[in-house]
């Protein structure tokens, strides 16, 4: 068996393991449902202030999005019914991350007594681009207020764009150009967890998604999120959710 710990053992292996996790972060980026049914990553993203995909997400306008349910006979009611439903939704998961909750429903009631004197189903849509839009760039100042330093800012793009590679804390310190024991050190400060255990959360939180929005099957995902076996990966999959991968997918497909 080859050692899948070594990146760079095989760069043929190592880049289509690259293919594989953009090519699912792409799709993923692509992929709505309809708010009653929402897509977990569209609401996360907005709490993670991600502007970049929101703003991607978005380019799909809400009169555009397929799947929509019926929710009013009249054009303009069902999709203001819709827009509702999705900022209150944005709201909750925004209080989650860590918005204040006047800020949160302030925000939320402003922007449904804006979609309420909506002409056309256009301009109800327009807003909800706006809408999201908002929610997310607060989120962003809001992690910047609380991960102040740039090292950590950079530490954090870093892992996201690489989940697909073994990621150690000195490659990361070699990236920010900083020792790695202080590196650790402040990103535990200012994170408040390890740099190995946020690595691990962002692969599970990922592999999540690809369970339940790709194709993909366990054995491949542990393979693309750099994994070094199945075994493991079911075993940190397992102490994050309390489930295996399998019967994480199964739970959420009986819903």
């Amino acid at each position: 068996m080859k050692n899948t710990n070594n990146k760079n053992s095989n760069p043929e292996i190592s880049y289509k393991k690259e293919l594989f996790y953009k090519n699912f972060i792409q799709r993923e980026n692509n992929f709505l449902r309809a708010p009653y049914n929402p897509e977990i990553n569209f609401y996360n993203s907005i709490k993670n202030g991600d502007v970049k995909t929101i703003t991607e997400l978005c380019k799909e306008t809400l009169l555009e999005k397929s799947g929509l349910g019926k929710l009013s006979d009249n054009e303009v009611q069902n999709i203001r019914y819709h827009f509702v439903v999705t900022t209150a939704l944005a709201a909750r998961y925004c209080i989650n991350g860590g918005m204040d909750l006047q800020t949160a429903y302030n925000l939320s009631d402003y922007y449904i007594q804006k979609a309420d004197k909506c002409k056309t189903a256009k301009e109800v849509s327009d807003l909800h681009q706006k809408m999201c839009l908002d929610y997310t760039k607060r989120m962003k100042d809001l992690k910047k207020s609380t991960i102040c330093s740039k090292p950590i800012v950079k530490c954090i793009d870093y892992i996201y764009d690489h989940l697909h590679n073994r990621i150690t804390v000195e490659e990361l310190a070699k990236y920010v150009n900083i020792n790695p024991t202080y590196l650790s050190r402040l990103f535990k400060k200012e994170v408040g967890i390890s740099i190995s255990e946020y690595i691990r959360k962002q692969k599970i939180d990922t592999a999540k998604n690809m369970l339940l929005y790709s194709d993909y099957k366990p054995g491949q995902i542990a393979q693309i999120l750099a994994f070094p076996s199945q075994s493991y990966f079911t075993e940190i999959f397992k102490k994050y959710t309390g489930l295996t991968p399998n019967a994480y997918k199964k739970s959420w497909i009986q819903i």
